[in-house]
């Protein structure tokens, strides 16, 4: 079976977890958000990217929610000691990472392939693709201006009320080598448990992506990133509230309209009335078990659908 999954971090990465313990790895692609992505200290980081190829290739930290495990902090220390403003955190096995993709990007390698090229280092199975390897950065409107997305997700500890979102290079971008065949091939379209504006949304402001999944022919299932109405991390449940009106199965639909077939939501959030399929599991990924339920559910729901 070919799945296809729109993901961003780490709601994402658990629930590509569970789909490859559930189905053959080789049929599953990752469409990585790269809205997020920005340069510090001169080198090109991409979290969501990162937590993708960090928890799928087991050298995640868990506890911890980002980067690697038994991470150290000298390169960093010795930079704030030399008067660097680091608000970003990178530990010194992240670093790793971006130097070695900072010389492939000087290159002239795609950020796609060095990706792919990751990916295979670090044993992972299934295929990861960025949306794009065009420049396309994810702004967020907020009272008296906008802030580039990590500015205000990191450095602002998503404090400021979020008026908008806008996608910096969306228009001009077209989907990396290997996407459009990945959706095209699949027989399932899967939308991750991530926040549909600022990780989801990036992916589908790629025009030629979104319009590959309008006009699909295969089910296309999401599963909602909120349980009892809150987002388990992260700022999605203020920002369903503020710019959808409400916290519930049925406004995280209208963030995919007619995008999908179905939405997988938990349990807690009750009985809703959708305009697509709704299918109530426990969506908590704490452990192995509940990311395979979760991704079972998914497919039970795209065999329902075909």
């Amino acid at each position: 079976m070919n799945v296809a999954v729109l993901s961003g971090g780490v709601g994402g990465a658990r629930f590509v977890q569970g789909l490859l313990d559930t189905v053959d790895p080789s049929g599953v692609t990752v469409i990585a958000n790269v809205g997020d992505d920005l340069d510090v200290f001169g080198l090109h980081v991409s979290p969501d990217v990162d937590t993708l190829l960090y928890t799928l290739g087991g050298v995640a930290d868990e506890d911890r929610g980002w980067g690697r495990a038994g991470e150290t902090w000298a390169a960093l220390d010795v930079a704030r000691g030399l008067g660097a403003d680091a608000w970003f955190q990178l530990g010194d096995k992240d670093l790793g990472l971006h130097l070695a993709r900072a010389q492939a990007l000087e290159r002239g390698e795609p950020l796609s392939a060095i990706t792919e090229r990751f990916a295979r280092a670090l044993g992972i199975p299934a295929r990861i693709l960025t949306a794009t390897d065009d420049r396309l950065r994810t702004w967020i409107q907020v009272e008296g201006g906008e802030l580039p997305f990590q500015e205000w997700f990191v450095r602002e500890r998503h404090e400021p009320e979020v008026l908008g979102v806008r996608f910096e290079g969306a228009e001009a971008a077209t989907p990396s080598p290997g996407v459009l065949d990945a959706l095209s091939d699949a027989d399932l379209i899967a939308i991750a448990p991530s926040n549909p504006f600022v990780s989801i949304g990036p992916i589908l402001a790629v025009e030629q992506i979104r319009a590959v999944i309008a006009e699909r022919n295969v089910p296309a299932v999401a599963v909602s990133p909120l349980i009892g109405g809150r987002a388990v991390k992260g700022p999605a449940d203020r920002m369903l509230k503020r710019l959808k009106g409400g916290t519930g199965p049925f406004q995280v639909t209208q963030c995919y309209e007619g995008l999908i077939d179905a939405l997988v939501y938990d349990e807690s959030d009750g009985e809703v009335e959708l305009d697509v399929r709704p299918l109530v599991t426990r969506t908590l990924m704490s452990d192995a078990a509940g990311r395979r339920r979760v991704a079972e559910t998914a497919l039970e729901a795209a065999a329902a659908l075909r």
